[in-house]
């Protein structure tokens, strides 16, 4: 039995390749079989407590591997054994990039929890710093596993410093073949940061109209009045002129009408004071002027201006129609209409035109009208 035991293979005796096998399948094993009811404990902790560290940690726990920790185990194995070069470094680089994997893993999964929590608490309070956290939890994953490739890669020997440099040089051939697509991952950025606009806001854009739900790293998702998605891409947000209703404040109201030509001076005068009596009458309301415009081709034009003190649409046409109703009632008290597009045609003659009949067709330059 002790011959058996010290059986050499390899350059190794069979103790030492059953060593690391073991030593293989008791992390791997092991992690597979205390992984879920570690957590689960673990996890049962965190819901009892105020802070997200603790449910991030648990979350990067539950992103651990069996695989990967059982390739890890492969370095204090090859170290125990006695194996050629080539196998030696293929089995070191197969534990090194397991280990970057599983750091990766760990890292992103914990940065990701925070980021997630963070921002499901802003979008019920902050919209805009919900935007930026999106926004971060990409470039956080996108630096991370940068640097844990570079370390990896310089671990196995390459030589960093020259793929740097011809990954610059390819970078630019990437970046040409990929504008529009890096155009709008950095006009998403620029939204981030420059804040035009956030998630929540009303804005209106080209004609359309909405409330942003998402603004994502290439496209901004808009929900229009009419219920359907709108979907733009950064880009063409970044250049357009666009109107945000988010932080106004007071609505500038400007309407018109008109009163029909056989309106007394002395009533025309009066009909400014009694549209700032209407509109002072009103709640949330400003009166700024009324004035008697100008003579247009069918009517007396005025002109009104007022502030609503909200920004409430809603608001703001209810209070135009109680203003619109009061001034029909009180104009019809004062006897003025409203009026409406009419054209009056009036022929002046120097005398009567002489009428002749004629048998057949009319005398040239003779008007011809029938019987009585």
């Amino acid at each position: 039995m002790v011959g058996w035991y010290h059986l050499m293979i390899g350059g190794n005796p069979l103790s030492a390749w059953l060593e690391a096998l073991a030593w293989l399948l008791l992390v791997g094993g092991g992690v597979a079989a205390l992984k879920p009811a570690l957590v689960r404990r673990l996890q049962h902790f965190a819901e009892r407590t105020p802070s997200r560290w603790d449910d991030a940690f648990v979350h990067a726990l539950d992103g651990t591997r069996g695989w990967l920790l059982a390739l890890v185990a492969l370095l204090p194995a090859v170290h125990a054994l006695n194996l050629p070069e080539q196998p030696r470094r293929w089995l070191e680089g197969a534990a090194s990039v397991a280990l970057a994997v599983q750091i990766g893993l760990w890292t992103g999964r914990f940065i990701d929890q925070l980021i997630t929590q963070s921002r499901e608490s802003a979008m019920r309070t902050d919209p805009e710093t919900a935007t930026g956290l999106a926004a971060m939890s990409f470039l956080a994953r996108l630096v991370l596993w940068s640097l844990l490739l570079l370390l990896l890669l310089d671990n196995l020997g390459f030589n960093v410093s020259t793929l740097l440099a011809g990954l610059g040089v390819g970078g630019i051939a990437v970046g040409l073949a990929l504008q529009n697509i890096l155009g709008d991952l950095f006009s998403s950025l620029s939204i981030v940061l420059d804040k035009p606009f956030q998630i929540g806001h009303f804005i209106v854009i080209d004609g359309f109209s909405g409330t942003v739900e998402n603004i994502g790293l290439k496209t901004t998702r808009i929900r229009s009045i009419g219920g359907e998605l709108l979907v733009f891409s950064n880009t063409d947000l970044t250049k357009a002129r666009l109107r945000n209703y988010r932080h106004m404040q007071e609505r500038r109201i400007v309407f018109g009408f008109g009163v029909s030509y056989d309106t007394p001076a002395d009533v025309v005068a009066r009909i400014p004071g009694q549209v700032r009596e209407a509109v002072q009458r009103q709640e949330q309301t400003r009166f700024d002027r009324a004035h008697f415009k100008d003579f247009g081709e069918s009517a007396l034009n005025f002109e009104v201006v007022y502030w609503m003190t909200t920004a409430d649409y809603t608001v703001y046409m209810d209070t135009q129609q109680a203003i619109n109703l009061e001034l029909m009632r009180v104009f019809g008290a004062m006897g003025v209409q409203f009026a409406f597009p009419t054209r009056t045609v009036q022929l002046a003659v120097s005398g009567a035109l002489p009428v002749a009949w004629q048998r057949g067709k009319p005398a040239q330059g003779a008007e011809v009208s029938g019987p009585g």
